[in-house]
């Protein structure tokens, strides 16, 4: 055997070698959410992410037959962390709105829930037009502060990094109104951190700002990664699995319209 046919020899083995390990090596995905959003997703004192949109994620990741692992951003700089590659998607109850379809490319929804507002049990606040000249509360960067800012126009807007934090000043008095997921507030309300407030109303979709629902959002272009998030949906949603996951926390159907 000459230096030629053994170099091609050898090179033919290396190949084939990587191509088994290739064939065998299951895809991996880092999945960023925020931690920071209950029931949908919360990082636990012991470090464990929990939640609906976790839960979702997991069962979407086997569905694809990838290896999954987690990391949290704070909100407001989650797109341009997943932009500069600090994770490949976003599972964190992001609306799909046409501002940020300009910066990411989506999956369908994985559910679709409207907004609401809550106001302090005591509260002499009785209808939505009750609440010109008070103070609403919201997350920044959301679809529910952009919600406020068009349709309340009347009332001043008071944004938060968190969730937790606008929760914390309407407990104490401290503003006099918040706006978030209908769902986020309900189960907020069952918890004794919650006891102070009530749903003074559920707010009408507006599909300019609330979009389409919450999906998967990928680097912008990746059209094929969010193409398998939506097929994934679609055949948890089939086979029993996102009911399974959706009952454990909600008594309704998250999913919302078809």
């Amino acid at each position: 055997m000459n230096i030629s046919t053994r170099f091609f020899a050898a090179a033919s083995i290396a190949a084939l070698s990587l191509f088994a390990g290739s064939a065998i090596a299951q895809e991996k995905l880092v999945i960023g959410t925020e931690g920071a959003y209950p029931p949908f997703n919360n990082l636990e004192a012991n470090g464990e992410l929990t939640g609906f949109d976790v839960d979702i994620a997991k069962a979407l990741c086997e569905e694809m037959k990838v290896t999954c692992t987690f990391v949290t951003n704070d909100w407001d700089g989650i797109i341009p962390a997943l932009q500069s590659k600090k994770f490949d998607a976003i599972i964190a109850s992001m609306s799909i709105t046409p501002e940020r379809e300009e910066q990411v490319t989506f999956s369908k929804k994985y559910y679709n829930t409207p907004p609401a507002i809550a106001v302090p049990k005591d509260s002499p606040i009785k209808d939505v037009a009750g609440l010109k000249g008070k103070t609403i509360g919201a997350q920044g960067s959301t679809t529910h502060s952009n919600y406020a800012e068009k349709h309340m126009p009347d009332s001043e807007l008071k944004l938060y990094p968190t969730a937790d934090e606008y929760k914390l000043d309407i407990a104490n008095g401290r503003i006099d109104a918040v706006i978030d997921d209908i769902v986020v507030l309900s189960e907020w309300l069952k918890s004794d951190a919650g006891n102070c407030c009530k749903i003074l109303s559920p707010l009408p979709i507006d599909p300019e700002i609330n979009g389409a629902g919450a999906g998967v959002a990928v680097r912008k272009g990746e059209t094929a990664l969010a193409d398998k998030f939506t097929a994934a949906i679609a055949a948890i949603r089939a086979n029993g699995k996102y009911k399974e996951i959706n009952d454990k926390y909600f008594d309704f159907d998250v999913y919302g319209d078809k």
